[in-house]
């Protein structure tokens, strides 16, 4: 990988509890420690589109051939909108990494998508199949196309501001803000 890391980090904007129909996801792409662009597309509230829009995002924009990296805020956007990180791998041939604060609780993820959630088991195969979760750079990781040691360089140089790399932390303040400013949780 290149001393100059360009990224794309993706995050999903707050919902309320109660809405159902189409979320915003906002892509904050980096050169560097720099801002250069963000993308924006709506993915369906628990549902199933979420890989496509993100192929479409990138594959569609001016920085597709730049990029050599795709961090995402979790695995699942919209509530259970679950991203195949390996079918997005496939698709755009760019590394995929998944990165969370704290690991996840697998099974209260299992329940709550069996309980209120269409596609669950499909779901459920596509957060098995991201491979397995595990420390990395002060955070936790699930990655497609990239070597532990250079998703570790790249967390490591693009962590500016705590151990969320900046592309995510920036990613999470504009979907904040096309949200009206809602939302609590913290990057």
């Amino acid at each position: 990988m290149k001393s100059q890391f360009h990224v794309i980090g993706f995050d999903d904007a707050p919902f309320r509890p109660e809405h159902r129909g189409d979320v915003g996801v906002v892509g904050a792409v980096y050169s560097g420690p720099r801002l250069d662009g963000v993308l924006y597309a709506k993915v369906r509230r628990d549902g199933v589109n979420s890989t496509r829009r993100l192929v479409e995002m990138v594959a569609g924009s001016r920085y597709a051939a730049q990029i050599h990296a795709l961090l995402l805020q979790g695995i699942a956007f919209a509530g259970f909108n679950v991203i195949d990180v390996n079918g997005l791998y496939g698709a755009l041939q760019i590394p995929v990494v998944v990165v969370v604060r704290k690991t996840p609780d697998l099974e209260a993820m299992r329940r709550a998508l069996m309980q209120n959630v269409r596609g669950a088991r499909r779901k459920l195969a596509l957060i098995h199949q991201a491979g397995p979760v595990e420390p990395l750079a002060g955070v936790f990781v699930q990655r497609v196309g990239m070597e532990r040691d250079e998703a570790e360089r790249m967390i490591r140089a693009l962590a500016v501001h705590g151990a969320v790399p900046e592309p995510l932390r920036a990613a999470h303040l504009i979907a904040r803000g096309t949200a009206g400013g809602r939302g609590r949780k913290r990057v």
